[in-house]
């Protein structure tokens, strides 16, 4: 997982730079489009970032909890998945 980790990290780096840059075209008063394009793929970046989030959620903790074979875990994190998975409908 700690590659994982830390390809997750690089790609939050990146979106942090993008979010700088963003804000300094705001700063440069740049055309509206060329900042809402830019807004636009700093919030592709967050849901690749939030999927692969997930992938690590659902490899490690879920499977965790089904190994354990313990009721109420399992219960927890099934729960927990199915409450992120409503939210991201919204």
């Amino acid at each position: 997982m700690a590659k994982d980790r830390t390809a997750i990290l690089n790609r939050l780096n990146r979106i942090e730079g993008q979010v700088r840059g963003i804000r300094q075209m705001v700063a440069d008063d740049r055309y509206c489009i060329d900042i809402l394009h830019q807004v636009q793929a700093v919030k592709a970046a967050l849901a690749k970032a939030e999927s692969e989030i997930l992938k690590d959620h659902a490899a490690c903790c879920v499977s965790e909890a089904i190994a354990s074979g313990d009721a109420a875990e399992q219960r927890v994190k099934f729960n927990e998945l199915i409450d992120l998975i409503d939210r991201v409908k919204r």
